[in-house]
């Protein structure tokens, strides 16, 4: 078995570009409602669902924390829909993801998310699941539900891809 490390890169819009949005205020279409009283940050991702009697979820998923050194030994995609990540406790967290190479996930990237910025997951983008730090994390989720199956696994059987550090 062969490991590779992977260095986690800070979040930014233009370098998760290729495999969805990130959410967050900073630089985002702010528009003042209610009299002036509440500030809207509008369209902050795109959610993409298709298929028959598609419909939106909106999830809380709590998640166990994570402490380098951290094994990626699989990854999973949503063939159905696109899935955001948004946390609630306002603590760091790792989002790992790869361009699709024919069906199977390439060479994951590993991105540093700050506890104010989210991920929306593009349809089809290959990603670990959720990988809090810290401490257990709530997060906010936005996918697909309804009928057909909306989750492919990928597990790296010659390889482990390590994040050393933070």
């Amino acid at each position: 078995m062969r490991t590779v490390t992977l260095e986690a890169r800070p979040l930014t819009r233009a370098a998760f570009a290729p495999f969805g949005d990130v959410i967050e205020t900073a630089g985002a279409d702010m528009r003042l409602i209610n009299g002036g009283t509440t500030e809207r940050y509008h369209d902050l991702a795109h959610v993409d669902i298709t298929g028959e009697s598609a419909r939106v979820l909106v999830n809380i998923f709590r998640g166990k924390s994570f402490a380098p050194p951290i094994d990626i030994k699989m990854l999973e995609r949503h063939p159905l829909g696109s899935q955001a990540f948004f946390p609630l406790s306002g603590r760091p967290f790792l989002v790992v993801v790869a361009k699709d190479e024919g069906g199977r996930p390439g060479t994951p990237s590993a991105f540093l998310c700050q506890g104010h910025q989210g991920v929306n997951y593009a349809r089809n983008t290959w990603h670990h699941p959720l990988i809090s730090l810290e401490e257990t994390s709530d997060f906010l989720i936005v996918d697909r539900g309804g009928e057909g199956d909306n989750l492919e696994e990928h597990v790296f059987g010659d390889v482990v891809y390590r994040i050393a550090k933070l």
